[in-house]
């Protein structure tokens, strides 16, 4: 069986490309690959990237330039879960910043490996974490 080497694009679907962008670079820090009217691209850490897709801007092949090749379509909606890795020590840190910039914290998990995490929401409703070392057998 040929073997993964891990997850290397998460993505969420937005209503409002400029809400999103805004919420991603302010308030979690995230600096942009590439960005256009349908997508942004971002280095989420570790070697992942978070994309975030216009509702409903996805839904036909896109043929990429020099016949590089297609990209099928694909969509989302409806409130959807992620996690961000981050260090118990900046846990602390983190809750403060978001709670700063208005952000609730809908709910906190102390897991029984001793990883920790914070749970809020993006401007589109996505459920997103903040876990420290210890949520996962191997995390």
């Amino acid at each position: 069986m040929p073997r993964l080497d891990g997850v290397l694009e998460t993505a969420l679907y937005v209503g409002d490309m400029v809400r999103a962008r805004q919420f991603f670079e302010e308030v979690m820090g995230l600096s942009a690959f590439t960005a256009d009217q349908r997508m942004t691209a971002y280095d989420a850490g570790g070697g992942t990237i978070l994309l975030l897709f216009l509702q409903g801007a996805t839904t036909e092949t896109v043929v990429l330039p020099d016949s590089m090749g297609t990209i099928p379509p694909h969509d989302g909606n409806g409130p959807v879960h992620m996690a961000f890795a981050v260090s118990a020590d900046e846990l602390a840190e983190w809750e403060q910043h978001l709670t700063g910039h208005g952000v609730e914290i809908e709910g906190q998990t102390h897991w029984t490996r001793g990883g920790h995490s914070l749970y809020f929401r993006d401007p589109d409703g996505h459920l997103l974490e903040l876990a420290s070392p210890g949520v996962w057998p191997n995390y």
